[in-house]
């Protein structure tokens, strides 16, 4: 909730976000168990004009997980494999934790 707090408090001091922000807040709300917000604010990227990452994708992946939307998670991590993005260690990790959540 703090980290929600503090990025509300950077838009409101006109700081600027970029996706080390929105990557770390992303992974606050995963690891508090907020995987709603956490996709809000990975859905809200574009619209502040935050390019994703990585590192963001590998925290969405986890989010899905968590919340028990193992299908959800393979489809982005599929999707990532697909781009020019590289896929780390983090990522891959997301995403076989996800497959152990769908059997």
């Amino acid at each position: 909730e703090k980290a929600l707090q503090l990025l509300s408090a950077m838009a409101d001091k006109e700081v600027e976000c970029n996706t080390i922000t929105f990557s770390a807040v992303i992974s606050a709300c995963e690891k508090c168990c907020q995987w709603e917000k956490a996709l809000q604010l990975f859905g809200s990227m574009p619209k502040n004009k935050v390019k994703y990452d990585i590192i963001v994708f590998g925290a969405v992946i986890s989010a899905y997980e968590k919340a028990g939307k193992w299908e959800k998670a393979l489809q982005l991590f599929a999707e990532i494999t697909r781009s020019e993005m590289e896929c780390n260690t983090v990522t891959f990790d997301a995403a076989i934790s996800a497959c152990e959540k769908g059997g």
